[in-house]
């Protein structure tokens, strides 16, 4: 095991410098400073854990800052106060969002007991730097692989069943997400060029982006899954089919779920969760939302974004709905498919003012007109792919993994396109490397 392990460790270290060159030096120092606190701060005799643990955490969110906000707070900075301090134009590391948070939940479940200290360096290493969902997640926490790091075997069973799994992320990037892009962005780009578009055009790149984000980011969750499951590792699910959910709260629960799980686990909670007043928990909820808003970039649209599901989060936990209290399923779904797709479209804009632009040419405001033939070319021209897209946003995919043939021929079907496309050059980097 320690020669599969070093050998695992020595290809995603090789993995992550192939792509970002001499960062690979932020990575390593993330390794060792996590590695390092975790030694003091388990539980026993030792004093100062609390400081020691402040001190681990306050690392490794220095290094976030300085790499991911720290323009951003210049930025802002001199536009209230009127300096001019020069901005560092420092290049975002690939991945350090999801690397950093693994490290934190590291060393808090360290303090906290809940996973033994780790003292091979190797171990926490691998952990940290594990190759597959090192650049995009999903985050995973140490005591889902700790026994597996230490004991897992692979198996013709596990490689087929990641393969399929692999297969199925490859084809929903690059067949689904990389073609609703090009509609999303062509859209967009024209708001961002300041032209006004019309209700119906505007709404389609909302559902274009909307779709393309999901399968951008849950088709690499399925790689990350695959690749794991073919190394002996299980990662736990980072989607359940998001789009069919029937209120907010509800599509939290099923997007992004290691990111909502690990807000809950380290920082709603210990503010004290659901467990104080009313007000608190509303307090609770706003600062967990713009924290998630700034966690996926350094821009007030971000912000906007957790804020706004802040404030439909606070509404439903204030009326009961989605619990006491629901429309029925269809007008519910509906509802929720609605209010996704406004978040969507603030968490897609560029700027503020193209974002401002677009909502109100969504809702009639300076649109030019409420629908016209651009709209309807895209869809039909695209019709496969639309109704593709919508249809695997559903359970359709558990529903073919029980017919075994016809899934394995389709899974076929779809790496052979997607070599045909990776061959021509129709391929986009992942949404969130940029975050």
């Amino acid at each position: 095991m320690l020669a599969k392990n070093l050998c695992l460790l020595l290809a995603s270290l090789v993995f992550y410098a192939f792509g970002e060159g001499k960062n690979i030096v932020l990575l390593l120092f993330s390794i060792a400073v996590n590695y390092f606190f975790g030694l003091f701060i388990a539980p026993g005799e030792r004093k100062h854990r609390k400081l020691l643990l402040f001190v681990a955490v306050a690392c490794d969110l220095s290094l976030l800052f300085i790499y991911k906000y720290l323009d951003f707070t210049i930025t802002n900075i001199n536009r209230i106060s009127g300096a001019e301090i020069p901005l560092r134009h420092i290049a975002l590391p690939i991945g350090i969002s999801f690397f950093t948070f693994q490290a934190i939940s590291y060393v808090i479940d360290v303090y906290r007991g809940k996973v033994p200290l780790q003292k091979n360096p190797l171990y926490v290493g691998l952990y940290i730097s594990l190759f597959p969902q090192l650049v995009a997640g999903p985050i995973v926490r140490y005591e889902t692989i700790m026994k597996e790091i230490k004991e897992r075997k692979e198996s013709f069973t596990g490689f087929a069943d990641g393969t399929r799994r692999f297969i199925c992320g490859m084809g929903k990037k690059i067949l689904l997400a990389d073609t609703m892009s090009l509609f999303a962005d062509r859209i967009m780009a024209k708001v961002s060029d300041g032209d006004n578009i019309s209700v119906s055009l505007a709404w389609l790149g909302a559902l274009c982006y909307t779709l393309r984000i999901y399968y951008d980011f849950a088709g690499y969750s399925d790689m990350a899954i695959g690749l794991g499951r073919i190394f002996g590792f299980r990662f736990e699910e980072n989607f359940n089919y998001p789009y069919t959910a029937v209120s907010i709260g509800d599509f939290w629960r099923r997007w992004h779920i290691s990111l909502a799980s690990w807000f809950r686990d380290y920082v709603y909670i210990p503010l004290g969760g659901s467990r104080v007043s009313l007000w608190k928990q509303y307090r609770n909820i706003l600062i967990v939302w713009m924290l998630t808003g700034l966690w996926h970039g350094a821009a007030w649209n971000y912000v906007l974004w957790g804020t706004y599901y802040a404030i439909l989060l606070m509404f439903e936990r204030l009326t009961g709905y989605g619990k006491k209290h629901q429309l029925p399923k269809v007008p519910a779904h509906i509802l929720t498919v609605f209010l996704t797709l406004v978040g969507m479209t603030i968490f897609a804009s560029p700027t503020l003012a193209v974002m401002g632009r677009y909502l109100g040419n969504m809702f009639g405001i300076g649109a030019a007109g409420f629908a016209d033939a651009s709209a309807g070319f895209i869809i039909r021209d695209n019709l496969l792919f639309f109704a593709g897209a919508v249809a695997f946003s559903m359970p359709l995919g558990k529903w073919l993994e029980k017919k075994k043939g016809i899934y394995e021929a389709l899974l076929a079907a779809v790496f052979g396109m997607c070599i045909i496309y990776i061959i021509k050059g129709n391929y986009s980097p992942f949404i969130y490397f940029n975050f």
